[in-house]
């Protein structure tokens, strides 16, 4: 089931808990997991680390944290989601890393217009 929802994902927010060793672990073996499923060697995704509001419980550094993110080349972003920090931003910054990511792959065909009509030619419309 996870495999069916990676394959048809365009973008993923990888968020483990900054009090978790267990979950940062986690969010490691599903980025690998899904650049093996998206048979890639990058794909749009943001690294989150939540519970920014529990800094002295803190395990998981924002050095290693930021260390893992461009080892892997994604965004590192923290959030809390008690106190909405950071919250619509992580997924704002998702969005347009997979806009970005889609005109990468498949840019814009060149445009040709010239700015005048060419002679015998009218206007099409398609429905």
């Amino acid at each position: 089931m996870r495999e069916q929802y990676m394959r048809s994902g365009e973008g993923f927010l990888l968020v483990f808990a900054l009090n978790d060793r267990g979950s940062y672990h986690e969010v490691q073996k599903f980025h690998t997991q899904i650049l093996r499923v998206k048979d890639r060697d990058d794909f749009p995704m943001v690294l989150v680390g939540n519970k920014a509001d529990l800094e002295q419980q803190r395990v998981i550094s924002r050095e290693d944290a930021q260390a893992f993110a461009r080892e892997n080349r994604i965004h590192y972003m923290e959030a809390s989601a008690k106190n909405r920090y950071n919250v619509d931003e992580v997924f704002m910054e998702l969005v347009q890393i997979i806009r970005k990511f889609q005109e990468m792959e498949s840019p814009p065909p060149p445009a040709h217009h010239t700015g005048k009509q060419e002679s015998g030619g009218c206007p099409c419309v398609l429905f």
